[in-house]
């Protein structure tokens, strides 16, 4: 699918008001907009809280707003009843509910009320999701002992298949509404790869996201990841993820560093989503054409890197740096509004829109 600059969320918002949160999107992506996760509104909004629904042998301590696995004695049964679920594919048992996410249900109704309208159906490519990815879930999340929950032998497998599963049914719902589906997989742990804080290999790293992507194209849509720090970015091109999002305000140069592979995974058809609009509150010293600028000058750097310029502008997205969750909602919206206006110069300049 060729984005030619299109533009959409990452996808949390500070706002409490759910309808003001849902408006924002729709009105600042109206081709590909995005269910908003709104953590400051319920503690199980949280990005790690809200896969956790239905995870065996997880505790939800809400005094400490967190959650933690018990694996001390006999958890065999628990274990069970989830590969049971899994077996028989009860993708409803996987769901995530309103009180985890309310601004995805609230979205979705509003989404197919709004469908009624003739110029909104034309416009829209495709509706976006996300989630937690099982790397920065399963090294965040740890149990009784404050250990990493991904490295434990039993456990690992379950964050994997929860996030396939919680995947597949946020697609489902929202094929009900609309036919094509987005789902970006966050990853903001993958930035500690290679550090003595993480422990997993390459090929482990690359195995545990394509368990997920491939259970995101198993329902017929796009995958996505999202890292919003420095990684090396050569490990998700490895993988078979459609979109790589990246926080080009920040790591520009970063994704420069793997030419050759960058110049393979274009050719593909996939896409790279700038993030170049900060999700901070220096997006208040920033203009459309301070961005635009910065915009031209990744572009002229991948191109002296021997990337075709027409490769790039035709499999480009524009997002923000990353969600918008931490701050306040005057910055959120001012976000919102510089990534449409980025967008919109862009592809005026580049496609004539």
């Amino acid at each position: 699918m060729e984005f030619k600059g299109m533009c959409t969320a990452i996808g949390s918002l500070p706002h409490q008001d759910i309808e003001r949160a849902c408006e924002v999107v729709l009105e600042n992506f109206p081709e590909i907009p995005a269910w908003p996760q709104l953590p400051r509104r319920d503690l199980r909004e949280n990005m790690y809280i809200q896969v956790s629904e239905g995870m065996p042998c997880l505790v939800l301590d809400e005094e400490r707003e967190a959650i933690y696995f018990q694996t001390k004695g006999d958890i065999t049964g628990e274990l069970e009843k989830f590969y049971e679920k899994i077996i028989e594919n009860k993708v409803d048992y996987f769901k995530i509910g309103s009180e985890y996410a309310a601004g995805f249900h609230f979205f979705l109704e509003l989404f197919r009320k709004s469908l009624s309208k003739a110029d909104m159906v034309t416009n829209i490519l495709a509706i976006k999701g996300q989630l937690i990815g099982p790397i920065s879930f399963g090294l965040t999340v740890t149990d009784e002992n404050r250990r990493s929950i991904l490295y434990h032998e039993q456990l690992a497998d379950v964050i994997v298949k929860s996030c396939m599963m919680k995947a597949r049914w946020q697609i489902i719902r929202m094929k009900e509404v609309f036919p094509k589906a987005i789902i970006f997989i966050d990853e903001p742990y993958l930035s500690s790869f290679g550090s003595a804080f993480v422990s997993l290999g390459r090929d482990e790293v690359v195995n545990y996201l394509n368990q997920v992507i491939d259970s995101v194209k198993s329902e017929g849509a796009i995958a996505g990841i999202h890292c919003c720090g420095n990684t090396d970015w050569s490990i998700l091109m490895e993988t078979r993820v459609d979109i790589i999002s990246f926080d080009a305000y920040n790591y520009l140069e970063t994704i420069s560093l793997y030419p050759d592979k960058l110049r393979e995974f274009l050719t593909q058809g996939r896409c790279l989503a700038w993030g170049i609009v900060p999700a901070s509150s220096r997006a208040m010293a920033e203009e459309i054409n301070s961005l635009i600028e910065k915009f031209e000058e990744g572009l002229r750097l991948l191109v002296d890197k021997g990337i075709p310029r027409e490769l790039i502008v035709e499999n480009l997205l524009i997002t923000p740096s990353c969600g918008t969750g931490t701050l306040s909602v005057e910055v959120a919206e001012k976000v919102m509004k510089l990534t449409r206006g980025v967008s919109d110069r862009i592809r005026a300049g580049f496609f004539g829109r």
